[in-house]
């Protein structure tokens, strides 16, 4: 009699739990191993796909994860309800989790959104040069969260996305050409026409200026102790500071040489003699 309940007893817990329990498990790790590769193939396909589109390579890669890492999410919960488990409980736990998270990484969500902007439109790439958030320099790296520029004098700035996002941008490598704006002041009692020669001379033997459109000189203001002449040339965006610094030195060593006077800001005090 002991026998035949002990018998009744390990079959009935075989069939009520052992058994159960074990399919649901191999079903679980099933789902698991099926959906851990249906998930690599979707990020991997999804992958060439931005790739034919020509995304950016920081932005795909980034996407990739994000995706991967729901998929997964949605793959674990799926195994775990087949354990029997309840996930709504687990599910609500995870939103509870991510607006918490949200709240307390408020900054880093706006830069993190900054970025996708920026990656995504590109107002600027890698080795434009820049001015944004106060700061101008070469763009090193543009990464989620931020952005890299190195200055003229060899410095790094990480610069937060959100700040180069919310102002404005403004980059000098976007077209390959750019116009040279210079001022240039003679004396009133020098000659205008011999100046005007003198700066169109100079500009015609300099190369690297485009001669289309033709570069522009023209007397611009009447000052308080100078007469002012605008000079435009244009140039190529990489030939810039060279040409502006060039024809700064050589128009000051032309005016030397004709005997023309480039003013500087004076007074005159006259005194007179009381009675």
């Amino acid at each position: 009699m002991k026998n035949l309940l002990d018998s009744i007893s390990t079959e009935q817990l075989l069939s009520d739990y052992v058994i159960p329990w074990s399919i649901n498990i191999v079903m679980a790790l099933v789902i698991f191993i099926v959906g851990r590769l249906v998930v690599k193939m979707i990020v991997s396909l999804s992958k060439k796909l931005m790739k034919r589109a020509s995304m950016d390579e920081t932005l795909i890669k980034f996407i990739s994860s994000i995706a991967q890492g729901l998929l997964m999410l949605f793959v674990v919960v799926a195994a775990i309800d087949q354990l029997g488990v309840d996930t709504t409980s687990l599910i609500a736990l995870v939103g509870a989790a991510g607006v918490a998270i949200g709240l307390a990484l408020q900054g880093s969500l706006q830069n993190f959104a900054a970025g996708v902007m920026l990656i995504l439109f590109r107002p600027f790439k890698s080795g434009d040069t820049i001015e944004a958030a106060g700061i101008s320099g070469t763009v090193e790296q543009v990464s989620i969260f931020s952005t890299t520029l190195k200055t003229p004098d060899n410095k790094v700035i990480i610069v937060p996305n959100g700040e180069i996002h919310s102002g404005t941008i403004t980059n000098y490598s976007a077209n390959t050409t750019r116009r040279v704006d210079m001022i240039f002041g003679i004396g009133y009692d020098d000659d205008i026409g011999k100046a005007r020669e003198a700066i169109q001379e100079i500009l015609s033997s300099d190369e690297r200026i485009i001669k289309n459109p033709e570069p522009k000189i023209a007397v611009s203001e009447l000052a308080d102790s100078s007469v002012n002449f605008i000079v435009r040339p244009w140039v190529n965006s990489s030939d810039y500071w060279p040409v502006k610094f060039d024809t700064t030195e050589k128009i000051k060593l032309k005016f030397d040489e004709l005997g023309i006077s480039i003013p500087y800001p004076q007074m005159d005090v006259h005194l007179e003699k009381a009675a």
